[in-house]
């Protein structure tokens, strides 16, 4: 079963607003087993929706639209799928009406005539009642192609998916099973793991494929197995992860998304019962938020120093001036210094300190861009190292953060 995703809208096409309807409608349909092949996002422009309906038609088994469905002249779907359909006979669903004058009630606003064109449908269209806004769905259905129109509110197109689209397109047609695991590496680059697990790659049955998906410091392994048969997907993909188990374990986190490093962190502090805090300065408190994003994390994280100016490392972490002096303020004797102060302050177990030169220009040191230093201090020992992690500025805050990650679960385990 195929499906593509039409978004409308120039805000989209300028950059004012990031596409995040897209992203959560293939992950919903992924689920039902549906596979999202294409992602077109489009102008307000009536030739322009024409023309994506007509390839997406040729295309497609679903196609679904978000966006261009409110009470103003710029909201010009509606009639281009209409035209599209050769569907001139418009239909009043008095339901739609009241619905929006009750909820202007609620909101002491008066209802115009102009919202009475939302309640005005294609005759082809089936009515997906939106119980989150004005504007409701449609649903057509042609050409053994179902569309569906939706609105581009985010929370009005969820509403309508969960509520609507998915129980519809569950009932109208037969599915597969589309099963995911996803193995969380971390520690080694892309083209070292895929050289390291080339042997199961290249015996994967046909209906099982692999894909790498690399960020900062780490790659997730995504096994994808569709079929008709959901116990024999599983074993399946079961037996293929452990292929992948026996060649790299030692850089293997988990399974799926609650094995990353964060959480792994998490369960290893929660289990010895020990706290951490942490000191930034380039990462401006990105270690923080990531730690603290794990549910529970209050357990064990007591808190982070951003101590971004010199002023601050000496007066809040008790840097010593002299050793900026000596060492300049991105150098090894300052991480652990800012790691010893905030361990000290806030009375933990472990703490992590990390400066750096993210750029673009050398400020008051003498490192080049790109360099980073990192302390990790515990009741028991003491360590840092120094890195290069290169340009640009947000490459080095991400593997800063990564890397910081990665010795924290190293040391702690």
């Amino acid at each position: 079963m195929k499906a593509e995703i039409i978004t409308i809208g120039d805000e989209i096409l300028i950059g004012q607003i990031i596409d995040s309807n897209s992203q959560w409608i293939g992950q919903q349909l992924n689920k039902i087993g549906v596979s999202v092949y294409q992602i077109s996002s489009i102008q307000d422009d009536k030739q322009h929706i024409l023309n994506a309906l007509k390839e997406a038609q040729e295309r497609a088994d679903i196609v679904i639209i978000t966006g261009g469905l409110g009470p103003t002249k710029d909201d010009i779907t509606k009639k281009t799928i209409a035209t599209f359909f050769k569907d001139h006979k418009v239909v009043e669903y008095p339901e739609v009406i009241a619905h929006i004058k009750s909820l202007f009630k609620k909101i002491n606003h008066p209802f115009k005539e102009v919202q009475r064109a939302q309640a005005q449908l294609p005759s082809k269209a089936t009515l997906l009642m939106n119980n989150f806004g004005t504007a409701p769905g449609m649903w057509f259905y042609e050409n053994k192609t179902v569309f569906v129109s939706l609105p581009g509110v985010p929370y009005e197109m969820k509403g309508l998916i969960q509520q609507e689209v998915l129980p519809r397109i569950q009932q109208q047609f037969k599915l597969p099973f589309i099963i995911h695991k996803t193995i969380m590496t971390y520690g080694q680059g892309e083209s070292n793991i895929a050289e390291r697990i080339e042997s199961v790659e290249n015996n994967l049955p046909p209906f099982i494929k692999l894909a790498y998906l690399p960020s900062f410091g780490r790659v997730r392994l995504r096994l994808s197995a569709k079929g008709l048969h959901k116990a024999q997907l599983e074993k399946a993909l079961d037996k293929e992860v452990a292929a992948v188990y026996k060649l790299i374990p030692e850089i293997i986190t988990g399974i799926d998304d609650d094995a990353s490093l964060e959480k792994r962190i998490g369960d290893l502090l929660t289990k010895s019962k020990k706290t951490i805090a942490t000191a930034e300065s380039l990462t401006g408190g990105k270690i923080a938020a990531t730690l603290v994003a794990i549910a529970g994390s209050s357990a064990y994280y007591k808190g982070s120093i951003v101590a971004y100016s010199v002023e601050l490392k000496i007066n809040l972490l008790g840097v010593s001036a002299e050793t900026i002096e000596k060492y300049s303020v991105v150098s090894k004797e300052v991480a652990l210094e800012m790691a010893r102060g905030v361990k000290d302050k806030l009375h933990t177990n472990y703490a992590i300190a990390v400066t750096g030169n993210a750029g673009p220009t050398k400020d008051n040191t003498d490192k080049s861009v790109g360099i980073v230093c990192i302390a990790f201090i515990s009741d028991e020992k003491e360590w840092v190292q120094e890195f290069d992690f290169g340009q640009p500025r947000e490459k080095t805050i991400n593997k800063t953060v990564s890397k910081s990650l990665e010795i924290l679960h190293k040391e702690i385990l």
